[in-house]
Formats: C-alpha cells, sequence, structure tokens
C-alpha cells in the first residue's frame, strides 16, 4: 500500500489517535501565539473599524437598535450587514465599559476559539500531526492576524464555518453517535455564519452537501433526505432575523445598503448579486429604472478597484497575494495528489476520509473561485475565509507527502521538496513586490528552503530517521516563515488602518482606490496618501481621521450646535456618509445622526422626513460636505466617487436653499480650506443653521 492510499483509507478515528501529553502543550502553545499575534497593542488599532465600532456605541441605545444594527442612536439606519458579529462586541462594551480595546477584544477571543476549534476537526480527519500543522498555519496566515485585529464580522463568520466543519466531521465518523444531530448542528451553525455576513457564509455549502454525500455510511435515499433536511435547518438559522426584523413593528431602522429598505433586498443585492456582478446591473435588475440605489449605485463601483482586477490571477495579485496566496501552490499541489490517490483507491477508501478531503478541498476551491471572480465592492480581508481551508489542505497534505516522503519505492519522495521549492520562489516574489518593508525576509525564507532541501535529499539517500525528522522539521519552517514574518510584522507595527483591515505593506491597503472614479484632485491625493502611508510618514491627524479620531475643527462644530440647538434631540445631522458621522458616535456622547447610510446614499432620512425633523424642532443643525455645493474649489470629493443617490441629492438642495450657511468664526473654525491629502477625499465640511430663518 502506497502512503498516499494509506492516507486516504485511513479511519478518522484511527487517525485522530496522539502520543503522550506533547499535542496538548503543542496546541496550548499554538493558541497562546495566536492571542499575542492577535491581542498585542490592541488599542494601536484604535476602534479596527470605526463604522463598526460606532454602530457598536449606537446598538446600546435600545432594544431595537440593538436587534436592528443601527448605526446611529436614534435608530434611522443600520449597518450594511447583519448584527450577529456586532452583539458580541455590544455584550463587551456593557461588561467593560466602551472602550477601543472592548470593542476588538471579542474578536480576539472568536480568532483564538477559531485556531482551536479548527484543530478539533482536522485531529479527527487526519490524525494530530496534520491538526497541530493546520492550527499553526491558521494562526500564522497573514490576513487571519489582520482580521482578528480589527472590529469587521469576517472573524465571527469564519468561526461558525469551521465550528459547522467540526461538528460535519463527527456527522461522517464511522460509528458515530448522534450523527444525525451533529449534522443538523453543522447546519444551524452555517445559517448562523449568513446572521454574520449574509451570503458569503454560504459559498462552502456545496462543499459541505458533496462531502455528507459521498462520506456518510448510511444508505443513499437517507443521505439525501439528512441534506435536505440540514437544508431546511440551515435555512431556518438564516432567515429568522430576517424575519424577525420584517415582523417588527414600527419605527424602526432602515436597513443599510439596500433600496427597499428590506433585508431580503440587502441579501440579494448589496451582499448577494450586487458583489458578483457589480452594483449597478444588479440594482437595475432588482429596482428597476429609477431606483435611488444604496452604497456604490452611482456606477462607479464604489471600492471595485481595491482587490485588483477581477480573474483567476487574483488572489495572486500585489493587493490580495500577500494576504492569503503563500501556500496556495502547496495546496494546488496536494488537492491533485488527494484526488488521482483518492481516484485510484476509490474502492477501498474510506468514505469518511475522503468526505475530509471533499469539504476542505471544495471549501478552498469554492471561495476562491467566486472571490476572484466577484466584480464589485472586493476587500482583501474577504480571503480570510479561504485561511481555515488553506490551513487544514496543508495539515494533511504535509502529513501526506511525508508518507510519500519516507516510502521505499517510487519518486513520490521528490513531491515534499519539490512543494518547499515552489513555496519559498512563490515567498520570495511576494516579498520582493515591496522590499522596502521587511524585504530582508527573502533571505532566510531562501537560505532554511536551501538547507531544507538538502536535508531531504541525504535523509532519503541515507535513510536515517533523524536525519529525515530534522529535514521534515527545517521543511516545516521554510514553509510557514514567510507567512509567520508578515504576521509578527502586522502585529507589531502600527500600519493597519481597521476599516480596512490587511497585513503587509501600507501601500498594498490602498491597492486600485486611487482609480475609483473621481476627480484627477481626488486620484492625485489618494495617491499621495498611499506614498506617504507606505514610508510610514502619514501625519498623525490623518491618521487619526482614517481611524475615527476627532479633529479640533469636528469639536468646535459639535459644541456650536449643541450650544445652539435650542434642546433639539438632534444635536447634529450630517451629510455625505458614515465616515462624517463616526468621530462624533465615537468620540462623544452627544446625539449625531449620519445621513444616507454607509456612504450617503440611502433615502435614511428621507428629503420629507428630514424637512419634519427641522419643522418639529427635532434638528436645526445639518452638516454638509463642499462638493454638494457645486461651486467652491470645484473638486469632487471620495465620497462623490460613490455616485450621487436621488433621495441624497434632494436633501442637500433643501439644506442648501432652506437653511443658513454658519460663519465659521462664529465656532471658532478658520474657514480656510485644509491643505492634506484628505482635502480632497472628504472635502471641508459646512455648517447649516436650519433653525435661523
Amino acid at each position: 500500500m502506497t502512503g498516499a492510499a494509506y492516507a486516504v483509507r485511513t479511519a478518522p478515528h484511527t487517525a485522530a489517535t496522539g502520543r503522550g501529553r506533547w499535542p496538548g502543550f503543542a496546541l496550548a502553545g499554538i493558541c497562546v501565539l495566536a492571542t499575542a499575534l492577535y491581542a498585542w497593542r490592541i488599542t494601536s488599532e484604535d476602534w479596527g473599524n470605526p463604522y463598526y465600532a460606532a454602530a457598536v456605541k449606537s446598538m446600546q441605545h435600545g432594544l431595537t437598535n440593538f436587534v436592528f444594527g443601527s448605526f446611529d442612536p436614534v435608530g434611522v439606519v443600520t449597518v450594511d450587514k447583519p448584527p450577529l458579529a456586532l452583539w458580541a462586541m455590544v455584550l463587551s462594551t456593557a461588561v467593560f465599559g466602551f472602550h477601543s480595546w472592548s470593542v476588538l477584544l471579542p474578536q480576539v477571543v472568536e480568532g483564538v476559539a477559531t485556531v482551536f476549534l479548527l484543530h478539533r476537526a482536522v485531529r479527527r480527519w487526519a490524525g494530530e500531526h496534520a491538526a497541530l500543522i493546520a492550527a499553526l498555519v491558521l494562526a500564522l496566515t497573514p490576513i487571519t492576524v489582520a482580521i482578528d485585529r480589527d472590529s469587521n464580522p469576517d472573524t465571527m463568520m469564519v468561526l461558525l464555518l469551521v465550528a459547522a466543519a467540526y461538528a460535519f466531521t463527527r456527522s461522517v465518523e464511522r460509528g458515530a453517535r448522534h450523527s444525525t444531530r451533529w449534522l443538523m448542528l453543522a447546519a444551524l451553525l452555517v445559517g448562523l455564519g449568513f446572521v454574520a455576513k449574509m451570503l458569503q457564509a454560504w459559498i462552502v455549502v456545496p462543499a459541505f452537501a458533496l462531502a455528507y454525500l459521498v462520506g456518510a455510511s448510511a444508505p443513499v435515499a437517507r443521505r439525501v433526505l439528512r441534506v435536505l433536511g440540514a437544508a431546511a435547518v440551515m435555512l431556518a438559522g438564516s432567515m429568522w432575523w430576517v424575519a424577525l426584523t420584517a415582523l417588527w413593528p414600527d419605527p424602526k431602522p432602515y436597513i443599510g445598503g439596500s433600496t427597499d429598505g428590506s433585508v431580503l433586498n440587502l441579501v440579494i443585492g448589496y451582499n448577494g448579486l450586487g458583489r458578483i456582478f457589480g452594483s449597478s446591473a444588479t440594482t437595475a435588475l432588482l429596482a428597476g429604472p429609477g431606483s435611488h440605489g444604496g452604497p456604490g449605485h452611482g456606477g462607479h463601483g464604489g471600492f471595485g478597484g481595491m482587490g485588483g482586477t477581477p480573474g483567476i490571477t487574483r488572489m495572486f495579485g500585489e493587493q490580495v497575494g500577500g494576504q492569503i496566496s503563500w501556500l496556495l501552490p502547496l495546496c494546488a499541489v496536494v488537492l491533485v495528489v488527494a484526488v488521482v490517490t483518492g481516484w485510484r483507491s476509490r474502492r477501498s477508501a474510506d468514505p469518511a476520509r475522503l468526505a475530509g478531503w471533499i469539504l476542505w478541498g471544495g471549501w478552498l476551491v469554492l471561495v476562491a473561485a467566486v472571490l476572484s471572480f466577484m466584480r464589485n465592492q472586493f476587500h482583501p480581508y474577504y480571503t480570510s475565509e479561504m485561511a481555515p481551508a488553506i490551513a487544514a489542505v496543508t495539515g494533511a497534505g504535509l502529513v501526506l507527502l511525508w508518507r510519500r516522503y519516507r516510502h521505499p519505492e517510487g519518486y513520490g519522495w521528490l513531491l515534499l521538496p519539490a512543494v518547499v521549492v515552489v513555496t519559498a520562489a512563490w515567498a520570495w516574489v511576494l516579498i520582493s513586490r515591496d522590499p522596502a518593508w521587511n524585504g530582508w525576509l527573502r533571505y532566510p525564507v531562501a537560505a532554511v528552503a536551501v538547507v531544507a532541501v538538502a536535508l531531504l535529499v541525504i535523509g532519503r539517500l541515507n535513510a536515517g530517521r533523524q536525519v529525515a525528522l530534522l529535514a521534515g522539521a527545517v521543511s516545516a519552517v521554510a514553509l510557514v516563515l514567510a507567512p509567520a514574518g508578515w504576521s509578527v510584522f502586522t502585529a507589531f507595527s502600527s500600519s493597519q488602518i481597521g476599516a480596512m483591515a490587511q497585513a503587509g505593506p501600507p501601500r498594498s491597503m490602498f491597492g486600485g482606490a486611487h482609480r475609483i472614479g473621481g476627480s484627477p484632485a481626488a486620484n492625485e491625493a489618494l495617491r499621495r496618501l498611499a506614498d506617504q502611508f507606505s514610508r510610514g510618514q502619514l501625519p498623525p491627524q490623518l491618521r487619526a481621521a482614517a481611524q475615527g479620531g476627532m479633529t479640533a475643527e469636528q469639536r468646535k462644530i459639535l459644541a456650536y450646535a449643541q450650544t445652539h440647538s435650542a434642546g433639539a434631540p438632534i444635536a447634529l445631522a450630517v451629510e455625505g456618509g458614515a465616515r462624517g458621522a463616526e468621530p462624533y458616535l465615537l468620540n462623544t456622547d452627544a446625539t449625531v445622526v449620519g445621513m444616507g447610510g454607509f456612504s450617503g446614499g440611502d433615502p435614511a432620512p428621507t428629503p420629507t422626513e428630514l424637512v419634519q425633523w427641522v419643522h418639529s424642532g427635532r434638528v436645526r443643525f445639518v452638516l454638509l460636505n463642499d462638493d454638494h455645493q457645486g461651486g467652491g474649489r470645484g473638486s469632487r470629493s471620495f465620497l462623490a466617487a460613490f455616485g450621487r443617490s436621488a433621495a441624497a441629492t434632494q436633501r442637500t438642495s433643501w439644506v442648501q436653499h432652506q437653511c443658513t450657511p454658519v460663519n465659521p468664526g462664529a465656532y471658532g473654525g478658520s474657514g480656510a480650506p485644509q491643505q492634506t491629502p484628505l482635502d480632497h477625499l472628504a472635502g471641508a465640511q459646512v455648517l447649516y443653521d436650519c433653525g435661523a430663518r
């Protein structure tokens, strides 16, 4: 029996056995390492993604805000994702107070829990050695480190999917008790992943279904029925929150990012087909001509350029390659070997073992394919969903290749040194893309790889066990050294901006964002900002603004509005997207509304509602960006590149015609444009008094 065939045929429960206590100590060490990487100087990331952090604070203002995930304390508009991941942060801040570290603490806990659960899942499928390798690889994946130091919902989604994989693995084990219950639990956990990140959690569903049909020991008809039952459970686990928001009595927040205020529209449009095929085409499909649109519906594609050009090479491109692709060549080799071996031994292979390969290999291929060809608003941190599959395939694959290496016959032993060479060469390419950022790492990676290959050849020729074991250990170091270096540099540096959770050189965070379709001035501003950031020369005030900090000018504006608002419940209404309102929500307890949701395009409030607010004395002061005025410097702001919805245009027009601009001297402002790269990105702010006439 060949080593590869043995790897396919070994039963999961047999492969899971460990020797002594060392595996437990090793896993504990990996979890400690993960904790250190995810939590080190976690307050240096400030609020993570300030958009979600602001919502966490607002969600504490009443049950409706909590259930819906309201962005503002008044409950005007929600964030553009379901609130499950935010609920954990709200509970954390309720216990520890609202601080940046209490917002991010659940992310750290969830990230470490994911590493632990991945180990348990892979251990039951491929054995202790594979499980420890998988846990280590996941803990050291650069994008995993970046996202687990951030407040985006991806961390919660990945945790739930890995938990589902563990439950699934229990369901297909030979002689497993309560196998159907484990399958239903897996389906429920995938459904809860939907309540964290919507349809992105469903990408892996075909892999789960096929793996169960192949790997379960029940008759075929019963397997099909169980899969259908699991689908029903998954739908229930996914849609209970959708139903809850639909049945919730008015008044309730507008669902941010939707075109009609419903969660289903958000699921299918902005967070569904809109991500795959582009927002403009999807909006036309869902709402027809004349729709007001949501984020990115102005035809400019939002931040679609940030992840590189859609296509098969996206995962290896400048913006994404350093986040996730370090071990993809190795995984490709492993999956080919597993497929060939599985086909040759299909009649004698253990079904549960095959199910694991289908689950993790299918997970990897499906997610990589969908993310590679997304046409709209792709962010590199989406690839964190690939990390557990890469880790699992790497762990099981290295065990498989090791058995090939140790088998006394054939040329299969060459596969292990080959993947060491290919992986090291690809690491050299990735690091060389920006050698100014820790480019020295290339040389130790190459040196360790050369030593590893030499030891592998010597160990094979000499056939000595000690030399072979040393060769295996050095090979493992060669494979993980580069991504481990990037992860450590990311965790111990202060280069990350939370909203753009990304590891590696700061310049790569901007990707193609300087080509978003704005004015030449805005594009040039982004290019200058990227250059400053990559050299570590980003001015402190700009870093604070990007992370939700509050400028002295903004404090003066708010103080003036609060003093002169004559008791209006809403101290300030801010037009132009969430970015304009975040500093006020995060750094003060004032009641501030960010009109229009994330990008300013949502009809929340509608123009009619804004007029009613003003006439009823609910709000007096409105803050606009200068690009709304159609004059001044004539520049087009960064937010304007999203496109202007009809609601935003009407709100702005009414304020400009019915309200009085406040002289900056009245609140101690300079009144002069800020001469910074952000000048053309956000635009100067103009305060309007709607109660002065």
